[in-house]
């Protein structure tokens, strides 16, 4: 069995023809596909953080609304650019929406993806320490949210506060027991991935990954997944970890279908991101029997425990049922996921 879940990027533009023209309709359209997924049996509903872009940003109204929303489906991000967080606020905001969802966050963070500004984190009142670069500082932003999750108390109270206090130091609130276990961190690297393996979280592994040894990037992606469970291994952590990868699969069924994917892109790209060269795993689409042949032999989504599918969010909620659906019956039978 593997989970599978929808990652919407969750654009909009408003040129006259779109769609999607508003960050309004976009929203709402999210928590709609949310709630159409869960019907459908899709495990999942996680969403991109894009910051400066006419795509999702701020996650946690989201999130919140969707739990209110539904009961059973997963909801989480991937990923959240900790570069841009202030770890304390985001306990509370992460507390809330997982008690409103009675559980089910699944919170994605990361160093995050190129920026559409310089150095967008700036603008938002941070900047790296003496000898960091923006890497270390989101990582450093990632440590100081993980030691907090415990519940532990850490502020010293005031004498005369406004409200009773509860004895002792204490802890931000609202605070959701279990939401540690269920926090993941987006790796491009295997040296991020064993890090992310120390420090306890799940793995998240996109469509982009440092290009580290020239292999097809399932194949080095397979490998990353194989670094993180043995350093997890190491670590002696006393629970299962969970490892995602992401990828856009669509299976043609109708001239729709072909008409929007029939032409897509069947092999990796190679190109140069910030600073380093980048690997990006290819799309999937064809007919079902042929997909099925594919997939089979993607080494990453074989190790992985949980599947997300990208979806284009511009084309409406009927239309990514329809692609959702397409996966869930003529796909995961066939190679074991359901």
């Amino acid at each position: 069995m593997k989970k599978i879940g929808f990652l919407s990027f969750g654009h909009w533009n408003p040129e006259p023809r779109s769609p999607l023209q508003t960050a309004g309709e976009t929203l709402k359209q999210s928590i709609d596909l949310a709630v159409a997924a869960e019907e459908l049996g899709i495990d999942g509903a996680y969403f991109r953080v894009h910051h400066f872009a006419r795509q999702l940003a701020s996650p946690f109204p989201l999130l919140a609304a969707i739990g209110a929303r539904t009961s059973k489906i997963e909801i989480g991000t991937g990923v959240i650019d900790m570069r841009y967080e202030n770890p304390l606020y985001m306990l509370e905001d992460a507390g809330a929406a997982d008690l409103i969802s009675d559980g089910r966050l699944q919170l994605g963070i990361s160093r995050g993806s190129p920026e559409q500004v310089i150095d967008g984190w700036r603008y938002f009142g941070y900047a790296p320490g003496e000898g960091e670069d923006a890497s270390e500082m989101a990582r450093r932003h990632a440590e100081i949210f993980l030691k907090h999750l415990d519940g532990q108390g850490f502020a010293q109270p005031n004498p005369r506060p406004m409200f009773p206090n509860p004895p002792g130091l204490l802890r931000l609130e609202p605070y959701s027991a279990g939401l540690r276990d269920r926090i993941w961190w987006g790796s491009a690297s295997n040296a991020t991935a064993v890090w992310a393996a120390q420090m306890g979280m799940n793995l998240q592994s996109s469509t982009l990954k440092v290009d580290e040894t020239g292999e097809p990037f399932h194949i080095q992606q397979a490998k990353q997944i194989e670094a993180y469970r043995a350093a997890w291994k190491e670590a002696g952590h006393e629970r299962t970890p969970r490892v995602s990868v992401s990828r856009s699969i669509f299976a043609l069924t109708n001239d729709a279908d072909r008409m929007y994917f029939g032409g897509g892109k069947d092999s990796d790209q190679i190109g140069q991101i910030d600073n380093f060269r980048g690997i990006f795993g290819r799309s999937y689409a064809a007919e079902p029997d042929r997909l099925i042949e594919e997939l089979k032999g993607d080494e990453a989504i074989a190790a992985a425990d949980t599947l997300l599918l990208t979806v284009p969010n511009m084309l409406g909620v009927d239309y990514n049922v329809h692609v959702l659906e397409n996966i869930l019956t003529h796909v995961a039978p066939a190679l074991g996921w359901r």
